[in-house]
Formats: C-alpha cells, sequence, structure tokens
C-alpha cells in the first residue's frame, strides 16, 4: 500500500494543474450532459446496428482525442512510430465501439435451441466473443507495441513478472466498506446484481445456480477485457510513445463507459481509472488492477443481490 501511494505522489507531483483542472472540467461536463439527457442510452437505442456503432465511434473519438488534446500530444520524432502511434489512437475507439453494441450470435448458435436456452446464450456468450475480437485486435497491434524483449501479451501487461498480489487484495478490502454502502441505494439495487439479466432461466432450470454462476464467469471477462484495453493497451503499451501523458487520456474515456451505470460509480471511475493506470505504468502489469476490478465487481454482485434481499 505504502508503494501506491508513492506511486501515486510521483505522478501528482508532475501533472501540471493545467491538464488536470481541464480535463476534470471536460469531464464534469460529460457527465452533466449524460445524466440530463442520457447520451449512452440514446446511441445505445440508435437502430440499425451500424448507426449505433457510428454513433458510439464518434462520441468515444471525440472524448479520446480531446482529453489527448488537453493532455498534450507527445513530440515523436520518429515518423514509424508516430504513425503507429495515430494508429493505435484511431483504432481503440472503433474496437470499443464494436464492443458496445449488441452481437446477434444467432447464426453461430445451434438452430435447435429454443427459448430460453437460445435467449442464454446470446446473453452469456457476447463478453466471450467481444474478449476474442479484443485478443484478435491486440494481435493486431502487436508489432506497433513491441518493446525490446517484450512481445505477445506481455507488452500490454499480462505478465506476472515481478507481480505481488497482497497488495492489491488489501486494497480491495479497504473497499467494502463503500460498496456495503452503495448496496444501499436504490439507483445501486435498480442495477445490481447484473445476474438478474438472466432472471427468466429460473423458471426452466432446476437448480438455477449453474447457470448463474456460468453468467457471472462470462460477466468476469468483461472485466479482464477492460484491463487488457484501458491499462493494457492505452496505458503500458502507449506508454512507449507518450509516457506519464498516456493517463488522464485513458481515465477520461474509461469514465465514460460507465454513463449507464449509477452517477457515483460513474464519477469514481475517472479516479479509481486514474490510479489503476499510475500503477500499471510502474508496476507494467494489468494483473493487480485486475485483481481489484474483478473482486470490486463480483462484491457489487453480491452487495446488489444482499440488497435487494433485505430491501424494504
Amino acid at each position: 500500500m505504502k508503494d501506491f501511494i508513492t506511486y501515486l505522489d510521483n505522478y501528482l507531483r508532475r501533472l501540471t494543474l493545467k491538464s488536470i483542472f481541464l480535463t476534470l472540467l471536460f469531464i464534469s461536463a460529460l457527465i452533466v450532459c449524460n445524466y440530463t439527457f442520457g447520451i449512452e442510452r440514446r446511441i445505445r437505442d440508435i437502430q440499425p446496428w451500424y448507426l449505433s456503432l457510428c454513433c458510439f465511434f464518434l462520441f468515444y473519438g471525440f472524448v479520446f482525442y480531446f482529453a489527448w488534446g488537453l493532455a498534450g500530444a507527445p513530440k515523436i520524432q520518429d515518423p514509424v512510430s508516430r504513425r503507429s502511434f495515430l494508429l493505435i489512437l484511431l483504432m481503440a475507439p472503433l474496437y470499443f465501439s464494436f464492443k458496445m453494441i449488441h452481437w446477434d450470435l444467432s447464426l453461430v448458435l445451434l438452430h435447435n435451441l429454443h427459448y430460453p436456452w437460445d435467449q442464454y446464450a446470446q446473453i452469456v456468450l457476447q463478453l466471450p466473443a467481444k474478449l476474442l475480437l479484443l485478443y484478435f485486435f491486440l494481435r493486431c497491434c502487436g508489432k506497433l507495441l513491441r518493446q525490446e524483449n517484450i512481445t505477445g501479451l506481455a507488452a500490454v501487461g499480462l505478465t506476472t513478472r515481478d507481480f505481488r498480489a497482497t497488495p492489491y487484495f488489501i486494497l480491495l478490502a479497504l473497499m467494502l466498506p463503500l460498496v456495503a454502502l452503495a448496496s444501499t441505494r436504490p439507483d445501486f439495487l435498480h442495477t445490481y446484481p447484473k445476474v438478474k439479466n438472466i432472471a427468466f432461466i429460473t423458471a426452466y432450470a432446476r437448480p438455477a445456480w449453474p447457470w448463474q454462476l456460468l453468467y457471472e464467469l462470462s460477466y468476469g471477462l468483461d472485466f479482464l477485457s477492460i484491463e487488457l484495453f484501458f491499462r493494457g493497451l492505452l496505458v503500458i503499451g502507449l506508454s512507449r510513445y507518450a509516457g506519464e501523458k498516456v493517463i488522464l487520456p485513458m481515465a477520461a474515456f474509461y469514465c465514460t463507459i460507465h454513463f449507464g451505470k449509477p452517477l457515483g460509480e460513474c464519477i469514481s471511475s475517472f479516479f479509481g481509472g486514474m490510479i489503476l493506470g499510475v500503477i500499471a505504468l510502474r508496476t507494467r502489469s494489468i494483473l493487480g488492477g485486475l485483481i481489484v476490478h474483478l473482486g470490486l465487481a463480483w462484491l457489487m454482485e453480491l452487495g446488489g443481490w444482499l440488497g435487494n434481499l433485505f430491501r424494504f
């Protein structure tokens, strides 16, 4: 824990007041607009799907690129490196736009599946399929991210080298009171637990818990993709081009993907994303962030279940 505080303190001391102030002002304006007009909800509801995809790309691209403008574009002298950096900046919002839309997997599912199993399979297979897309996306970026003798997914922080898990479990334990407090809030209980998305299965499956557990495992894979993308690609990967400047644009982008979540969770995601970004940049690993993020997600599932169970 002491190391984490030192990492964050050193980063904040080097951060210019102008960049953090303008980024906070920008994100605050976006949050107000979203929770007033429903930006994320309106984009998600656009039909057909390719128009929703284009709107997500325009929105995420605007947020990401504008945040980079506030952070200050890095001075990359080598033309090849500059092109690689700009190419990743272009492709990153595009990938996440594909992740945000609903995928119709009926073409790859067994045709003898009927309700409710066809609907259940559509839900449970969404996130593993999108993680597979991220894997291919990162493989395509492999040559752009290669650093010295570090190749493959290690270039985006998926490595156990010099990794210590204990501090992250301590950090996760410190968040328990916040989860407990959030579990009393109506907006939190309206959103969590996410497993209620497959509540329809309980009328057909006896017992239902194995199918609920499979859903929770699928839900957990989403946090692997989030850490690989935000802390892996956008922080560790891009740091070879821009150093510490990668953190604020990543945190701004990360905040906007929480626009469909409760307001408190959305606001805290900016600061949480920044902290996890600093730690990932210093340790060159996403495993710690994955422990915290995944553990917090499942704690929120538990908190949502208990909160709704004892709700009066």
